[in-house]
């Protein structure tokens, strides 16, 4: 009798398609950077603890962050159609139950956990979202304990072999924007062994919850941070107003001096976080009026539908004429490859009316270009060499190819281009911007 295949084995289709998988996701995205890769560890099993903002990008880009091969968690409901599941299991992502399924299906999950620690023992990395579901917000969820229990499990059974639980900051330009920018940034790592044999004269109970506040600290120091809670606008229209000032403050420094733009800006809105939050304590009444300010400036921006990349844009003047040059030239590729990839934009369009969650978006977008671009370049090259000679025809297949990235990019400026127009006619706003912008102490 054949031996049962186990989610984490080796699969030459799997491992085939994560090529176009890779591919399709850093075309998904401007920037792509992973910081902190040396933090994860060599010398044992490994399982993930990311930040859950963007659905299913999330696991995508964790996913392409190497080669190696990962086994994700996702909420069981999901599963629950037959087909699915084998998709979900082809696709190495296995089912765990939440407290708010019911305590009797959490009860199941001690088959996950089995397998869950099968994986590790094969050292595949494991990726578990401990926050449990997702919110598009530059902040944290409390951590669910699922987590842990498994990675205490895991540690018992595998004995002196280590095991590490590695925290993850994702960082994303837009929750809701297609080919914006992202950093992830990998923390320090928790030993599980050493965590547990330190905290041995405590109960289990007492070590899950002092597992769950460092791991909670550590991610939160690899990602953009802002406590959710009736400032969140005002900190993040803040931070947008003050992030080019602050980055050129930041690569002052020697050591910061050929730092990438996207760590630059990490370390900026940090440094405006901690400002903020030195100031509430030492001067409250200055500190209430920024975030006032910050207030403000969020509904007038959100009134007047202005983009944030045009308030943290870094040369206002001519990064408005270098978008509208190479708008101009782009014109007569770019209209035409609008048409072709109209298809696109109405499927997305019309799952787009269908749902509640705007964070499912961009995780939409990627699986429709995914899925439907092949298949249109497929019907134009064949028309193309039905009516054209073979050499045009190839010319116009290649010229196809990346046509829904040039499309889109061509909307992106036209779009930016009204926002800063109409950032440029409200004073009231870059008003705002200029008081907030003094209350930011920019120094070393």
């Amino acid at each position: 009798m054949a031996k049962e295949k186990k989610i984490q084995d080796y699969d030459w289709c799997y491992n085939v398609l994560r090529y176009y998988v890779d591919f399709v996701l850093k075309l998904s995205y401007r920037n792509v950077r992973y910081v902190g890769t040396e933090n994860i560890p060599q010398n044992g099993a490994v399982i993930y603890a990311p930040n859950h903002t963007n659905a299913l990008m999330d696991a995508l880009v964790i996913l392409a962050m190497d080669r190696k091969p990962k086994v994700f968690v996702a909420r069981a409901d999901i599963f629950k159609n037959k087909t699915a599941a084998k998709l979900f299991r082809f696709l190495k992502i296995m089912p765990i139950m939440r407290m708010r399924d019911g305590i009797d299906e959490v009860r199941k999950n001690d088959e996950t956990i089995s397998k869950a620690v099968d994986v590790l023992q094969d050292r595949v990395p494991l990726c578990i979202f401990p926050e449990g579901t997702h919110q598009a917000k530059y902040s944290a969820l409390p951590l669910s304990k699922g987590i842990f229990r498994i990675a205490f499990q895991a540690q018992e059974m595998m004995k002196d072999m280590p095991l590490w639980i590695v925290p993850v900051g994702l960082r994303y330009g837009s929750f809701f924007r297609f080919r914006s920018t992202v950093r992830v940034q990998i923390g320090d790592p928790i030993n599980v062994r050493e965590f547990i044999e330190e905290h041995s004269d405590y109960p289990q109970q007492v070590q899950i919850n002092l597992a769950k506040d460092m791991l909670t600290e550590r991610m939160k120091q690899s990602m953009f941070y802002i406590p959710d809670d009736e400032n969140y606008a005002a900190m993040y229209e803040i931070c947008a107003a003050t992030v080019m000032k602050q980055s050129r403050m930041v690569k002052r420094h020697p050591e910061n001096a050929h730092l990438h733009e996207l760590d630059a800006h990490f370390k900026a809105n940090n440094r405006t976080i901690w400002q903020v939050r030195d100031m509430s304590d030492r001067e409250p009444e200055k500190a209430a009026r920024l975030l006032q300010l910050g207030n403000e400036a969020s509904q007038i921006r959100r009134a007047k539908n202005i983009s944030m990349s045009s308030v943290a844009i870094k040369y206002p003047f001519w990064s408005r004429v270098l978008k509208l040059l190479i708008l101009i030239a782009l014109l007569p590729y770019c209209l035409p490859v609008s048409i072709l990839t109209l298809p696109i934009k109405l499927v997305c369009g019309y799952i787009f009316s269908k749902m509640d969650d705007m964070a499912f978006r961009n995780s939409v977008r990627y699986l429709v270009n995914l899925v439907l671009w092949p298949v249109l370049v497929i019907i134009y090259a064949v028309v193309a060499f039905v009516v054209l000679p073979w050499q045009w025809a190839l010319a116009v297949t290649v010229a196809l190819m990346p046509a829904p990235i040039v499309a889109h990019e061509m909307w992106r400026l036209v779009r930016l281009g009204v926002s800063d127009v109409k950032l440029l006619m409200s004073g009231e706003l870059r008003r705002k911007y200029r008081e907030i912008r003094k209350y930011i102490i920019i120094r070393k």
